[in-house]
């Protein structure tokens, strides 16, 4: 369900870039060092865009190191760490193990299965730090799919949870911004929901899958329905963000909410408008 939460390269500086791309090879090789080489297959770029946001709020020491890559052997690249890179690869992980979970109970995925096998005991150990957060993470699963095997077709009731379930997350600290990174995570985490329910309604309908806008795909307006409510959910997560007292790598968060974001709602009407012009050919 994760991976929508991109930059826009196009409209990055070459020297953002550099820097967006130091803080995910951080977070890919943090976990690597706190669980294992199976964990670097759980990265995904809406955790990297936590760490982005979580750095820049809290400032913590951040080391900037050079390392060889073992998918790029030939050349040094430069990661970026920090206490918080430690907390967002250790979530990035149990949220893949929960999706594992899901996975496995919905459509019986055996891939699924076997990958919460292999990461288990790590899982064990990030539950013994996070007790509390971890607790609350699994029961707001069980809530959604709970509602889902109902058939629940209300949007924003089904996608209320992946945005409690984010809004956890950027809970770092409990501290002044507590409601600010609340909101502004479960406004977020609405929004990863309902496109990737978007992306999926034809593979869905196809298989027979669960999928919240089965009722009303078929509609002549259902793209510019959907858009429609992205757009308030990127809004009101933005509007959040504003009142944060960000200004480190500030343009690569604002490039990230404001365009990136939509990389993948575009090309997924695109696609699908082009599919539809196909059949009139």
């Amino acid at each position: 369900m994760f991976g929508y939460v991109l930059i826009n390269k196009e409209e990055l500086k070459f020297k953002e870039y550099d820097v967006y791309k130091s803080y995910y090879c951080g977070l890919c090789q943090t976990l690597n060092k706190r669980s294992g080489r199976f964990a670097q297959l759980t990265l995904n770029y809406d955790m990297t865009f936590l760490q982005l946001l979580l750095t820049g709020l809290y400032e913590p020491d951040t080391k900037l190191e050079q390392f060889r890559c073992k998918i790029h052997p030939f050349k040094k690249s430069i990661k970026r760490s920090n206490e918080i890179t430690d907390y967002i690869a250790d979530m990035n992980l149990f949220l893949a193990y929960l999706n594992c979970i899901d996975d496995w109970d919905d459509e019986k995925k055996l891939s699924r299965k076997i990958y919460t096998f292999l990461i288990k005991r790590k899982v064990k150990k990030i539950k013994k730090l996070y007790p509390q957060k971890t607790a609350k993470l699994e029961k707001i699963l069980e809530q959604s799919s709970e509602y889902e095997s109902k058939r629940e077709y209300d949007i924003d009731k089904i996608s209320a949870y992946s945005g409690q379930l984010m809004a956890e997350l950027f809970l770092y600290k409990e501290d002044e911004w507590k409601e600010v990174l609340s909101r502004m995570g479960f406004f977020l985490g609405k929004y990863i929901y309902i496109i990737d329910a978007y992306e999926d309604i034809e593979k869905d309908l196809k298989k027979g899958s669960y999928n919240p806008f089965t009722e009303i795909y078929q509609n002549k307006d259902f793209d510019d329905f959907v858009e429609h409510i992205l757009t308030m959910m990127i809004s009101e997560c933005a509007r959040e963000f504003e009142n944060l007292p960000i200004i480190k790598e500030i343009d690569i968060l604002r490039n990230i909410l404001y365009s990136g974001v939509w990389a993948k709602f575009k090309l997924v009407r695109n696609k699908r408008k082009q599919v539809e012009e196909n059949k009139y050919d």
